[in-house]
């Protein structure tokens, strides 16, 4: 049988995975979609222009067999040709008030998952001058007060998969992706409140769209539109004790 080149893309079952889905699928590839719940898995699927062509897998990222369970249901008869990491998870809320599984959950998900996810599809992805986007945050960049793990898991992401695109360079293409805020339900996930960041918010459309552009042109570091590159260089120019401030202020009730 003729080996199908194929793209997975965890987290598929809606925000930026629904969205890179359907703007990944004009490759002309076979989509691996994975997600946690299978109904919202198949919307993504149905709402693709050539769903009898693409696969939903489904497995707990979170847990400690995610991973393995995930790498099991791939075929070998599929030819990998990429791999987006965008299954994450959120937490807000006092450090102490939540649950250690909720922390935990998030740094499994977010950052550990990926790091195993890719070693282990690594040698295919080479083989096949693949590539890999790692969609991070501008979190990563800033210690969030009441989203702590989260930024957590995103800075050991964005230092990962900067350090992988070196390494990798010449043989896998490597884009980090660094969105700031989206409209894409990560809030209502996460319990954040409402209405916070509204002034820097980009679609996910614009944000998927920039990490392809930025994988055409080899890969690299992507602060998707105008609003988050913004965003960014403020981060980069306030203080960090005054920026701590100014976050924990705004992120608290």
């Amino acid at each position: 049988m003729k080996e199908k080149p194929t793209i997975l893309i965890t987290g598929a079952s809606g925000g930026f995975g629904r969205e890179f889905a359907q703007q990944l699928e004009d490759t002309g590839c076979q989509l691996l979609l994975h997600g946690r719940d299978r109904p919202r898995l198949q919307m993504t699927q149905e709402c693709l222009l050539h769903p009898e062509r693409h696969r939903c897998l489904r497995a707990d990222l979170s847990t400690a067999t995610g991973v393995e369970s995930l790498l099991y249901q791939l075929n070998p008869e599929e030819k990998l040709v990429g791999l987006v990491n965008n299954a994450g998870l959120g937490a807000w809320g006092p450090f102490d008030r939540r649950q250690i599984v909720s922390h935990m959950d998030v740094l499994q998900t977010d950052l550990v998952a990926a790091v195993q996810l890719t070693h282990a599809l690594l040698p295919e992805l080479i083989k096949n001058n693949g590539f890999i986007i790692n969609v991070s945050s501008l979190a990563g960049e800033t210690p969030l007060p009441y989203m702590s793990t989260y930024a957590a898991a995103k800075a050991g992401l964005t230092y990962w998969s900067e350090a992988l695109r070196e390494e990798l360079k010449g043989s896998v293409n490597v884009v980090t992706l660094a969105p700031g805020p989206s409209p894409t339900g990560f809030r209502d996930i996460s319990g954040m409140p409402k209405n916070k960041g509204g002034l820097f918010r980009t679609s996910s459309r614009d944000i998927v769209q920039a990490s392809l552009k930025t994988l055409k042109r080899g890969g690299g570091y992507c602060v998707p539109g105008f609003r988050h590159r913004m965003l960014y260089l403020l981060q980069k120019v306030i203080p960090r004790r005054l920026a701590l401030i100014m976050i924990g202020r705004h992120l608290r009730h």
